[in-house]
């Protein structure tokens, strides 16, 4: 009788150990907030950020006011690397009529191909258009990860699930952004004030930041949200 238990408890207990595992696998990485106040977080992704090799870029604008002047930058994706360099794709706009194209840009130097501007790749000055430059995005200086430790108003929010297998647990928090700190993001943006949400990974890593203020002169605020994946990412960048 007492082996027949044992028989019967063996799979059970098998059963048990598979279910704890799959609960530890999707619980990897718990919140960061754990460990870090809400200042060290952000200190620890810009850390996270600025020591990877390298990381693939999506930037969305949203709510983008229909009279903004110009050519604005809609939409890139692509891979962002160390030292400063980007190469992917682009969505611009210029009144209402929208354009897709391709970006390079290896340090000061950019290089783009979009209809709006001929139809082969070509030297630009972004700033003179109101864009950033892709390369500048990463960087240790002067680069996004510059905002987490410019951030004012620091709050934790919520942690909330996310990743590419929703497998993460990524804390939200929430501040404020002088304009000229996100004149990296947009060289134009007027507004003296710009509200920022994070959300960052157990593990450090900055999985989003989305900036919302009046970036363009005349208009009302929108939001710029950048996303970050693929830590560690190595590509090689030459020019066009």
């Amino acid at each position: 009788m007492a082996r027949t238990k044992k028989l019967l408890l063996a799979p059970a207990l098998v059963l048990a150990l598979s279910l704890s595992a799959c609960v530890g696998q999707d619980d990897k990485d718990g919140p960061v907030s754990e460990e870090n106040s809400p200042q060290e977080a952000l200190d620890l992704a810009k850390k996270t950020l600025d020591e990877t090799s390298g990381v693939q870029l999506e930037l969305k604008a949203e709510d983008l006011p229909a009279n903004a002047p110009g050519i604005v930058l809609t939409g890139a994706s692509g891979v962002a690397v160390h030292p400063r360099a980007f190469e992917g794709d682009i969505v611009a706009s210029l009144s209402g009529l929208t354009q897709n194209g391709q970006v390079v840009a290896i340090e000061d130097t950019v290089w783009v191909k979009i209809a709006l501007l001929g139809n082969a790749f070509q030297e630009l000055d972004p700033g003179k258009i109101g864009a950033p430059n892709p390369a500048q995005l990463i960087a240790t200086e002067g680069g996004l990860s510059d905002l987490l430790v410019s951030t004012g108003d620091v709050e934790e929010g919520d942690s909330v699930r996310g990743g590419s297998n929703n497998d993460e647990v990524l804390t939200e928090y929430t501040g404020t952004l002088a304009g000229d700190d996100v004149t990296v993001l947009v060289p134009t943006a007027s507004g003296d004030t710009f509200d920022v949400v994070y959300q960052i990974a157990g593990n450090g890593e900055l999985r989003s930041m989305a900036i919302t203020g009046v970036f363009y002169a005349d208009t009302d605020p929108m939001t710029y949200t950048v996303s970050f994946d693929d830590y560690g990412t190595t590509q090689k960048i030459t020019a066009p």
